[in-house]
């Protein structure tokens, strides 16, 4: 029984009757409870009828579509108070980290509600990926973007007109055009939702202008619930989002910034330690083998020189940035979204958008300009909630350079102040002593009582010296020389390097002169970090990188004051890696032995192939965490496999046989002996009985015994023409098609055929074909 039938009841209200009525609209099953998907029909068809109050009846379709279409058990605080005020009607404002299922919360609402929910989303990416989700989900969700056709894009409001869609995303561009209001006048809206609501705010590190006119959608649609969502936003971008979206009436759901399952790992670059790039390379070797991940750097240059040496290293790795065509963008994107172990090198204008939910790891090579960045960059790590490493090394030189940045910027001084304040706490989350964790959701108005337990500074805490003396030293050479100079010319005056433009300017002389011989240069620029870190120094204005000193820095000058810096320690050499294989993070945390391994690599492998015949990233079939449930859980039969979180009806329904099969094939040796489910459909095909007959017989579908037969074909057990009825031109047109459109993704073959063959047909004449 279905979890919601525990009576007969009956309707008393006539608009929830016309909102689910008209949800239906042919393409579904009429419930007591609403309605479902008509391509799930294995459900029994169970006749109720509803009564008041309403809200009772949202939360029972809310939770059985959370059930069937998305496959997981229960919804995540607050989600179910967030659909339940935008299904009454009503408008949210939604905080939630990234992975924490924002997504749902407007998803589900407009399945729930009549029509079609509309969302704005700034980035195609963002966009193809969510629907090619939703429509593996079995969700009817399309998108209007600028890589449609014209035909495509009137096929599609079409749809929309006649209620055909569950929801419709749309670019904030295209939104505003008069056309586009116009259609969507004229059409039955559920409810609006703005993604990546953080763009509306002036002072973000994403701002949108196209997002200021947002407003608009309450002006023309006043009845029409509306729903904000952001992972990042302070407490004035959340007053900004409020006032400029007209969300003053709005309940506001903050479920809290943390992201446990990322370890913060923040370090600086130190004499001993080697280069920044190999410091990250040990880090990939030693953690990340194999995984797929993010590496920031601030320039374009040094994108494209840091790829390259990684891919000299062995690496798969590609670059991405503004300066690159945008041919090579959307190709290395692909690459990165549809390929596993792909390290993408890039600037900041890579990312927002990007729904990889198994991206392990994301490293800095420069300093981010605000914790709002910062933590929308690392929160891309680990979407699928397993573990993930946000890693970050940074010197001097950042430092000096974000302060020169931002001082010639051309921004007026109300806009620098608010940039000087946000700098000012980064370079304080990364120079802090207690737990980063901490300090980061403090920011974010998310006070946390205890230490984390999962951020370096917890788990290796840094060492502090009293460094007054040196810092006097240090601020002292800074006056001394006039406040004209950089860090290399002040070092070399602190260390005694008497040479020529030292002498010219007659600065060998002074009492400053080689008083530091006790600390090594890399010690002086760890403490000139700190002071600038500190507000102690200054960045000159003209951007010559001079430091000067700062009303701050008095106390500590005259004596008065104390000050105990972060003292700065050299990485611990790598070890000599052998021929030992590292595996991902993934992969070290959760497997026991060589059997879970040898599964997981069979499951992706699995899910890869189903990912390029359908051009959808291998995520979309199924994300990593519910890969490694199959393999923790060790399902034998469907009811157990629809238990696995992340498998809904649709999902179940096609692929939950293929991956029974691959889990059994590679059962424990010991657990009981496992029947070979393709030999199985083999003997029954010998003794005569056609595919749909085999499916009947077994229960299963007829794409798994067509995929038993494939194996069949390519192990020579049988011939292609005993599976297969095809004339031979027909099969030489299949042929020629395979040939022309090489490579393992079947969908090209199957656009290119114009959909006259099926892909099982395909796949059957492809295991002839490379058998041959």
């Amino acid at each position: 029984m279905l979890p919601w039938a525990t009576g007969q009841r009956r309707l008393t209200s006539q608009p929830i009757a016309a909102r689910l009525a008209s949800k239906c609209n042919g393409e579904m099953i009429s419930l007591g409870m609403g309605c479902i998907p008509r391509r799930a029909q294995r459900i029994p068809t169970i006749v109720m009828t509803l009564m008041e109050p309403a809200p009772p009846v949202a939360d029972d379709q809310a939770l059985h579509i959370l059930r069937s279409v998305f496959g997981y058990p229960h919804f995540r605080a607050p989600q179910d108070e967030v659909i339940r005020t935008l299904v009454s009607g009503g408008d949210a404002l939604v905080l939630m980290p990234t992975g924490g299922g924002k997504s749902l919360c407007f998803q589900i609402p407009s399945m729930v509600r009549a029509g079609t929910g509309l969302v704005v989303s700034p980035l195609i990416a963002l966009m193809q990926d969510q629907v090619a989700a939703l429509k593996q989900a079995g969700v009817r969700a399309a998108y209007l973007n600028s890589t449609l056709g014209a035909e495509s894009a009137r096929a599609i409001e079409q749809q929309l007109l006649r209620g055909e869609l569950d929801l419709l995303y749309v670019a904030p561009e295209r939104l505003m055009l008069e056309r586009t209001l116009a259609l969507l006048a004229r059409s039955n809206i559920a409810l609006f939702a703005i993604d990546e609501a953080h763009c509306v705010s002036q002072w973000g590190h994403d701002f949108r202008p196209e997002y200021m006119q947002l407003s608009v959608l309450h002006e023309r649609f006043p009845a029409i619930p509306r729903i904000a969502l952001t992972a990042t936003a302070d407490a004035p971008t959340r007053r900004e989002i409020i006032t400029r979206l007209g969300l003053e009436n709005a309940r506001v759901f903050i479920s809290g910034f943390d992201r446990p399952n990322i370890r913060y790992r923040i370090s600086q670059t130190t004499a001993g330690g080697g280069s920044a790039r190999e410091q990250l390379l040990r880090f990939l070797r030693a953690e990340h083998a194999g995984d797929a991940g993010i590496v920031y750097c601030l320039s374009r240059k040094r994108v494209d020189e840091i790829a390259q040496w990684l891919k000299d290293q062995g690496l798969t790795a590609l670059p991405y940035h503004a300066g690159l065509s945008a041919e090579v963008r959307s190709h290395n994107q692909r690459r990165f979204l549809n390929e596993e172990g792909v390290v993408m090198v890039a600037t900041i204008a890579f990312g927002m958008g990007i729904d990889k939910s198994n991206v392990r790891f994301v490293a800095h090579l420069n300093l981010p300009k605000s914790i709002e960045a910062y933590y929308q960059e690392t929160g891309r790590a680990g979407r699928d909630g397993l573990a993930a490493d946000a890693w970050m090394i940074y010197g001097l030189q950042d430092v000096i350079t974000l302060r020169q940045m931002l001082e010639t910027s051309q921004s007026d001084d109300a806009h620098k102040r608010v940039e000087r304040h946000k700098l000012d706490a980064m370079l304080g989350l990364c120079e802090l002593t207690t737990c980063r964790r901490q300090a980061l959701l403090a920011y974010f108005d998310d006070a946390q009582p205890n230490p984390c337990g999962n951020c370096d500074t917890c788990l290796h805490p840094p060492e502090t010296w009293d460094a007054s003396v040196p810092a006097q030293k240090a601020l002292s050479c800074v006056h001394r020389t006039g406040q004209r100079f950089g860090v290399n010319y002040l070092l070399d005056v602190l260390m005694g390097k008497a040479d020529e433009r030292i002498q010219r300017f007659g600065h060998d002389q002074l009492t400053t002169f080689g008083i530091g011989k006790e600390h090594s240069a890399n010690e002086w620029r760890g403490i000139f970090r700190q002071l600038i870190a500190r507000g102690l120094l200054a960045v000159d204005l003209e951007g010559h990188g001079a430091l000067r000193l700062t009303d701050a820095c008095r106390p500590v000058l005259r004596g008065e004051q104390r000050l105990w810096l972060r003292r700065d320690q050299a990485p611990a050499p790598a070890k000599a890696e052998g021929k030992k294989k590292v595996k991902g993070a993934v992969r070290a945390a959760a497997f026991k032995g060589d059997a879970d391994e040898h599964l997981w690599e069979a499951l992706r492998a699995r899910r890869r192939e189903l990912a390029l015949e359908q051009g959808v990233p291998p995520y979309v079939v199924f994300h990593d965490a519910t890969l490694t449930q199959m393999i923790e859980r060790r399902p034998r039969t469907l009811s157990e496999f629809a238990l696995i979180s992340g498998v809904g009806e649709r999902k179940l329904a096609a692929y939950g046989e293929d991956f029974l099969a691959i889990i059994q094939a590679h059962g424990k040796a010991n657990d009981a002996p496992i029947t070979d489910t393709a030999t199985d459909t083999l003997q029954l095909f010998h003794l005569g009985l056609d595919i749909p007959a085999i499916a009947a017989r077994r229960g299963l579908t007829p794409g798994t015994i067509y995929n038993h037969l494939t194996q069949a074909i390519s192990r020579g057990d049988i011939t292609l023409r005993q599976v297969v009825s095809l004339e031979e031109d027909e099969l030489n047109r299949i042929r020629t098609a395979l040939q022309a459109h090489g490579g393992p993704a079947l969908k090209p073959v199957f656009e290119a055929l114009d959909g006259r063959y099926s892909y099982e047909v395909i796949r059957c004449v492809q295991a002839q074909r490379v058998d041959a």
